[in-house]
């Protein structure tokens, strides 16, 4: 019979780590559930999984994103989590991020991988863990599940030949540092995400859609789908290449392929359902027709993970 959940990690939301829009970053969304992940892993019996000397870890193969409440300076949030499938060697599990009062700011339903702390190789989980696991079921609630972007396996187009044959901004460039890399050497998962953030403003060159004379614009993410392709170590460089791939007068379909510059390979992509919103009243603008056809003409048909 599938539960509630057990916590799995309890805090709150620093002013640092909120964006220009006055909530949460969503690269701190994830920082948060990998922290959640952890706890997880512990109450699975792999309380080590993600230290230095651990032989065996949960790699983050990918994660279903719902932001569903804002999140403010000083709020305080706590995390459930649970097991929704589990496979011979992968598992989909799911974290709640909840505000006091229990409403869901966030939702990540992420698949991960039982494998080898240095090598990433998948292997079985064992009897005790399965054990375990059977007592942490869970069910996806109504608001966590997908809405707008699909689940189904994924067999990506990403490269750079294609981003430059479609015409996609460069929307982040650089290298990956020691510190941006877990115990393992490999990058973070967070850091995906993080990328992201930091380069919508290229994406969008100072005017995201409905902004004008008389109302401050802001924008946010309402769903995300993060998929890791390879895992970029400390020296590998890393550039975002992003484009539209249409919406509607509210919301706009995004997507962005994370790439290695040197070899044209991908380390990752993400599909994101993203609105403009009033920074006063903090609600979704819908655009005009003139300014949805303006966005319209830079969408890419076709354009996918």
């Amino acid at each position: 019979m599938s539960g509630a959940g057990v916590e799995v990690w309890r805090g709150g939301v620093a002013t640092w780590e909120c964006d220009a829009m006055g909530h949460l970053n969503v690269g701190f969304y994830v920082a948060k559930s990998m922290e959640g992940l952890a706890g997880l892993a512990a109450e699975l019996g792999m309380p080590h999984a993600f230290a230095p000397d651990a032989r065996a870890t949960l790699v983050v193969r990918e994660q279903h994103i719902r932001f569903l409440k804002e999140a403010h300076p000083g709020a305080p949030l706590h995390m459930t989590g649970g097991v929704v499938e589990l496979g011979e060697d992968h598992a989909r599990l799911l974290l709640l991020m909840l505000h006091k009062d229990g409403e869901i700011a966030a939702s990540f339903q992420t698949v991960v991988a039982h494998a080898t702390a240095e090598e990433g190789r998948p292997f079985p989980w064992p009897d005790r863990i399965l054990a375990r696991a059977e007592a942490l079921r869970m069910d996806v609630p109504e608001k966590a599940r997908p809405r707008s972007i699909g689940l189904d396996p994924v067999q990506t187009q990403a490269s750079l030949a294609r981003a430059e044959e479609l015409g996609l901004k460069r929307t982040a460039l650089g290298a990956i540092r020691t510190a941006d890399c877990d115990a393992f050497g490999r990058m973070r998962t967070e850091l995906m995400m993080a990328r992201i953030s930091d380069g919508i403003p290229h994406f969008f060159e100072g005017r995201r859609p409905g902004a004008g004379d008389e109302r401050r614009i802001g924008g946010a993410a309402l769903e995300y789908r993060l998929i890791h392709h390879d895992w970029p170590r400390a020296g590998d460089r890393v550039e975002l290449r992003s484009g539209s791939a249409g919406g509607d007068a509210r919301f706009r379909r995004l997507v962005h392929w994370l790439l290695d510059p040197a070899t044209g390979r991908p380390w990752g992509s993400a599909e994101a359902i993203a609105v403009s919103f009033d920074l006063e009243t903090r609600k979704i603008v819908t655009l005009s027709d003139e300014e949805l056809a303006r966005v319209e003409a830079d969408a890419i048909s076709g354009l996918s993970l």
